[in-house]
């Protein structure tokens, strides 16, 4: 792409996800429905995606367990939410970084999805957190997490935080491995201009609530870093 073209498709999707993301707001507040509004942020996630003009596959979402489940995703673009949101089914809870409650209209919206917010540096607050997505998943709520938190301009996959480990040995629920390919391309880090790259999600592997790995947190990270660094 041109460069003066790509400046001004840049600009395009930057409007087309402020206008998009604020109809899912105003939409939103009327629907009292979790799921329903799930629903409407999956079909707008899948609807920005085409409008922009990004080619976007999902393999394997046939295998997610019909029970509830804890997703464990790489994380290596601003899109990683998007992409999930547009991807998986409306049952989902997102483990979001606490910081994200200091961004006005995203923390509306990603409160209204039902997300939970966790403190990634006072290790108090953070177990505090643990205990209440421990309560979730207790209470049968699928989660999502991506456990490296952040993500820089490198393609290797990120130390990973506990809290997915913590929740997922925990909760006897199945472990999901998701795999996001392509939205570092789209939208790499040190920008908010996106590109027209091709994104595709896959389900990598499932690991059932008997498998021995899910007592242990460094066999869980081993069992969930290996298929996402290929």
């Amino acid at each position: 792409m041109k460069p003066v073209a790509g400046y001004l498709y840049g600009i395009y999707c930057a409007f087309l996800f402020l206008g998009l993301g604020l109809t899912v707001l105003l939409i939103n507040l009327f629907l009292p429905n979790l799921r329903s509004r799930r629903q409407v942020a999956g079909a707008f996630s899948r609807g920005f995606l085409h409008l922009a003009g990004v080619p976007f596959s999902v393999e394997g979402i046939a295998r997610l367990p019909k029970l509830p489940c804890v997703v464990v995703a790489n994380h290596s673009s601003y899109l990683d939410g998007l992409i999930a949101a547009a991807a998986l089914p409306p049952d989902f809870a997102f483990v979001i970084k606490k910081e994200m409650v200091r961004v006005p209209v995203a923390s509306l919206l990603l409160k209204g999805l039902g997300s939970e917010f966790v403190e990634r540096f006072d290790r108090h607050k953070g177990a505090s957190d643990a205990r209440r997505m421990l309560k979730s998943a207790a209470n049968g709520q699928s989660l999502v997490f991506f456990p490296e938190g952040t993500f820089n301009s490198t393609a290797e996959v990120g130390k990973f935080h506990g809290g997915a480990f913590t929740t997922a040995s925990r909760s006897n629920m199945p472990v999901v491995v998701m795999a996001i390919h392509g939205a570092r391309a789209t939208l790499p880090a040190g920008t908010l201009r996106i590109r027209r790259h091709p994104i595709r999600v896959e389900v990598l592997h499932i690991l059932e609530p008997a498998d021995a790995r899910l007592r242990s947190r460094a066999l869980l990270a081993e069992a969930i870093r290996e298929p996402l660094a290929h």
